[in-house]
């Protein structure tokens, strides 16, 4: 069965929102390689609505090298309740119950899935046991105001530390699964 396997950038102060305004400085050869194999390890990414149109708008415009070729061919899983068309290829809508679409996604072949962002999905995928894994990348940086990590969950939630990663720019990866 594969995992479902969460990345999300996160400043000192808890804000996910925007990591274009306040990362962009520490994103070295050191990151890009931690993030490469992420991204090896996958074979399909779920991402939620905002993080998908964030990404559609940005990704399909880069090309040429490893991440951007790998990221723009894997299948594409996206959770939404705005329906619409899918702009990005490989880009699948998920219909229905969010948490029972993973959990068949998961039940399906073997590999890896990797999620981008952290928001109003990750209750339901919490609530059912589905995600095995976080990779926080917490950078040395205060946002001040933005958007919160799990801002919004109700239900306690303990995590296991798997390890850390530290990066020489000063980004600490913390691996956490749940219990």
């Amino acid at each position: 069965m594969r995992q479902l396997i969460e990345s999300t950038f996160v400043t000192l102060d808890g804000v996910i929102g925007s990591p274009e305004k306040w990362g962009g400085r520490y994103w070295d050869e050191e990151h890009a390689a931690y993030a490469q194999s992420l991204l090896d390890r996958a074979d399909a990414i779920l991402l939620g609505r905002s993080t998908y149109d964030g990404f559609a708008a940005s990704w399909p415009k880069r090309g040429g090298d490893p991440y951007s070729d790998r990221m723009n061919s894997l299948p594409k899983f996206v959770a939404t309740r705005a329906g619409g068309t899918p702009t990005w290829n490989n880009t699948t809508f998920l219909e229905g119950n969010v948490a029972t679409a993973v959990k068949a996604l998961k039940d399906q072949l073997d590999g890896d899935i990797l999620k981008f962002g952290t928001g109003e999905v990750d209750q339901a995928l919490l609530e059912h046991s589905l995600i095995d894994e976080f990779h926080f990348w917490v950078f040395p940086v205060i946002a001040g105001g933005g958007t919160r990590l799990l801002d919004g969950m109700v239900n306690l939630t303990h995590l296991e530390p798997a390890g850390t990663v530290a990066i020489g720019s000063g980004i600490v990866v913390h691996v956490c699964s749940p219990r």
